[in-house]
């Protein structure tokens, strides 16, 4: 039953998301015309920009951030709303590639970015719908070893707050047949993520920052005083920070060429009965599971389930946005078979072939951050907020993170896409064979 799916949006310039019909800021953006000078002009008004540029802003910085569409446009504001802490990879796999000591200092920084999410919600009164708690599923008896292993190395750098489960206790997190158990993470959570950027941009404005809409970035003429180009006008700025992620294009093409965009579908139910919800989600935690090509849900404020999953690599939508995940929706709760879907998106993310996020500097004033890989809402705003450490001169953090190596795909551009996804196939295969 999939009548009813908004397919336009009601926030001029935005995806039909639910998150943009309930965004609690809808005003649009001026667009720049005209030359402006600043301290720091930051492309991209996602969470990476939004977050350096509040780290600057507070560190008394004069920011202009320059968002080709809207504020929380690309995968900021369409994400699933998940507080999960850590990267893409676990710190066991980065130690295995990068040293024991690099494993040790991006462990130091590894629950940060949650915290800084829940600092600013306080600190700024964002109202974000927050929430406290996470559980990861395990399918398999294997991803419940898997999921022992990386809490055993969590707790070595520091992680108390994650409790296995078993397969008797699964209800009390989520309401479903489907796991032989799994782990809760009491420093996860989730939040409504498009209010939470709107919320950081308004906290930059507070401090007098400028934030310009539709104003894409056309040029960086890089030099020892910058200047990024827009159709209507430029900023001349000490510094650069390149913060486009998936949505970059083909701007600067030297950083672009090492990510690849990959969509991800999410959609949200009708509002559901009070009693259906919490039967579903007693906890109110949010809930992945530990496939390779993971499903991801949770409970709205208004009720709704907002269930995702799904990949298309190269950044491309699916034939159908619900006919790839309303059948994993139906597999974990069979009992939301005549349930309306509302609305149904797509968005990208940007991905690395070595899933680390890529961190560096195009020269002494260009400096970049992308490519988080799927975890997205706290490591940028973690290396949001290191970019803006760099830029005040305190970039011992940055140097850790600009000195992972990274390579660009197999294939290039023609052949990225299919070599990936046949990757994706083999693990894929894996999990549903429980290998």
């Amino acid at each position: 039953m999939n009548a009813h799916i908004s397919s336009i949006s009601t926030n001029p310039g935005h995806a039909a998301t639910w998150y943009a019909a309930s965004a609690n800021d809808q005003r649009v953006r001026p667009t720049l015309k005209g030359d402006l000078e600043a301290d720091v002009c930051v492309i991209g008004a996602g969470f990476t920009g939004v977050s350096a540029a509040l780290e600057l802003s507070e560190r008394g910085f004069k920011v202009v951030v320059l968002e080709g569409t809207r504020i929380g446009f690309g995968a900021s504001g369409r994400n699933g709303g998940q507080i999960v802490n850590g990267y893409s990879r676990d710190l066991e796999t980065i130690a295995r590639r990068y040293g024991r000591d690099k494993a040790v200092e991006l462990g130091r920084m590894s629950l940060e970015g949650g915290n800084i999410i829940r600092s600013r919600i306080a600190k700024y009164d964002i109202a974000c719908d927050l929430r406290h708690g996470g559980f990861f599923g395990a399918f398999t008896d294997k991803q419940i070893r898997e999921m022992e292993a990386v809490k055993a190395n969590w707790e070595k750098h520091g992680h108390t707050g994650l409790e296995m489960v078993s397969k008797a206790e699964v209800g009390r997190y989520v309401k479903t047949h489907v796991y032989a158990g799994g782990m809760i993470d009491r420093l996860g959570g989730h939040i409504h993520p498009l209010n939470l950027v709107l919320g950081e941009a308004r906290a930059v404005e507070a401090m007098g920052g400028q934030i310009f809409e539709n104003s894409r970035v056309v040029a960086v003429d890089q030099g020892q005083r910058p200047r990024v180009r827009t159709a209507e006008g430029s900023v001349s700025a000490r510094y650069v920070l390149v913060c486009g992620n998936a949505y970059l294009g083909s701007l600067l093409p030297e950083i672009g060429d090492r990510m690849m965009p990959v969509s991800s579908q999410v959609m949200a139910t009708e509002p559901l009965s009070k009693d259906l919800i919490e039967n579903l989600l007693p906890a109110d935690y949010c809930v992945e599971d530990a496939n390779y090509v993971l499903d991801y849900y949770r409970r709205t404020a208004d009720n709704r389930l907002l269930y995702g999953g799904g990949i298309v690599y190269g950044g491309h939508d699916p034939r159908t946005l619900t006919g790839k995940i309303r059948p994993n929706m139906l597999k974990t709760f069979p009992e939301l078979g005549n349930v309306r879907i509302d609305f149904a998106w797509s968005g990208n993310f940007a991905l690395t072939l070595s899933r680390i996020p890529h961190m560096g500097r195009l020269s002494d004033t260009v400096y970049f951050s992308h490519g988080d890989s799927g975890h997205g809402v706290t490591t940028t705003h973690l290396l949001g907020k290191i970019l803006g450490e760099a830029v005040a001169g305190h970039a011992e953090r940055f140097d850790v993170w600009s000195s992972l190596p990274n390579f660009p795909f197999p294939g290039g551009k023609t052949f990225r896409v299919p070599l990936t996804a046949l990757g994706a196939w083999y693990y894929g295969l894996r999990d549903r064979l429980g290998i």
